[in-house]
């Protein structure tokens, strides 16, 4: 991997939220200072683990503002916009900027099924008015829609572009996507599908976000650092320990649920509530010793 500002472990983290869907503050504190202590490269708010389309306009804006302040200049900070107007993503776009965030993490606009044409002009305008750094995020599994490579490449160059984020499970799309553009300068791709996170940093990838980084940041950020240093075997052992975890609130649930699940593991670590905002749901109270169980077969607790 290159030596860049954008690369290493950037972790999507949670959104502690209470009882009554406000941002639990101390929650986030805590889950933040787990990140900063595991020495992670990135911390980013508002994205799919995040629950960043469901969270309230009025929160948003206090998750970014909270998190900066924490941080304190120790990591990078990613926050993440997708609203379908574009003027609402450009203006939280910029509000977060001035907040302190060191860069926004775009969705395509998910409503319309778009054609390739209609997204590299939305993506056009969207560069054109954001004020700072942009990585385009690729979830077609949510968004509807995949970013073709003939669209990215159309944009790459443009200098408020400065990463990619591709969370479609297509191994063959990100090896070509590493293979088109992972030397291009100032410009970082990310992988954010657990199980091609190995093969994508031996292919020339330059960081992955992690949801499990929730759970391990320390393990994450080492995984990425075997890499840059060419240690192979250590890389494979902790992406080995990343998966294990990982199974832990994702096998056998849909995407929603394994949020719940993740939500209810730092729950019982001690780091937030479990509270989900809608249309999501908590994780029973009667799941919760089979997940202790399981946790503490993992060494996740005491």
């Amino acid at each position: 991997m290159n030596e860049r500002k954008h690369a290493g472990a950037v972790v999507p983290v949670v959104t502690p939220v209470t009882a009554a869907g406000d941002l639990d503050e101390a929650g986030l504190d805590r889950l933040i200072d787990s990140q900063l202590a595991g020495g992670v490269a990135g911390i980013f708010v508002l994205g799919t683990t995040g629950e960043g389309p469901s969270v309230p306009r009025a929160a948003r804006l206090r998750m970014v503002d909270r998190t900066v302040a924490r941080v304190g200049g120790r990591t990078l900070v990613y926050a993440g916009i997708g609203d379908t107007c574009l003027g609402d993503s450009v203006q939280a776009g910029n509000e977060y900027l001035r907040a302190g965030a060191d860069a926004v993490v775009a969705l395509p606009p998910v409503y319309f099924p778009l054609q390739p044409q209609e997204l590299l002009a939305y993506f056009q305008a969207l560069l054109a008015a954001i004020e700072g750094p942009v990585i385009l995020y690729n979830i077609p599994q949510t968004a509807r829609v995949s970013i073709a490579l003939e669209v990215l490449e159309k944009l790459l160059g443009h200098p408020k572009l400065v990463g990619f984020k591709d969370s479609e499970n297509d191994a063959a799309r990100h090896e070509a996507l590493i293979k088109r553009f992972g030397q291009q300068p100032a410009f970082s791709i990310f992988v954010g599908v657990g199980a091609l996170m190995a093969s994508g940093l031996r292919q020339g990838a330059h960081g992955i976000v992690p949801s499990v980084g929730n759970l391990v940041p320390d393990t994450c950020q080492q995984f990425c650092d075997a890499a840059r240093h060419g240690d192979w075997a250590a890389a494979e052992a902790a992406a080995l320990r990343m998966n294990e975890v990982a199974a832990l609130y994702q096998k056998g649930r849909t995407l929603g649920q394994s949020l719940a699940a993740l939500k209810a593991a730092l729950q019982l670590k001690g780091i937030c509530g479990r509270h989900m905002l809608p249309p999501l749901l908590p994780v029973a109270e009667s799941e919760l010793e089979t997940l202790r169980s399981e946790m503490r077969q993992l060494h996740l607790l005491d």
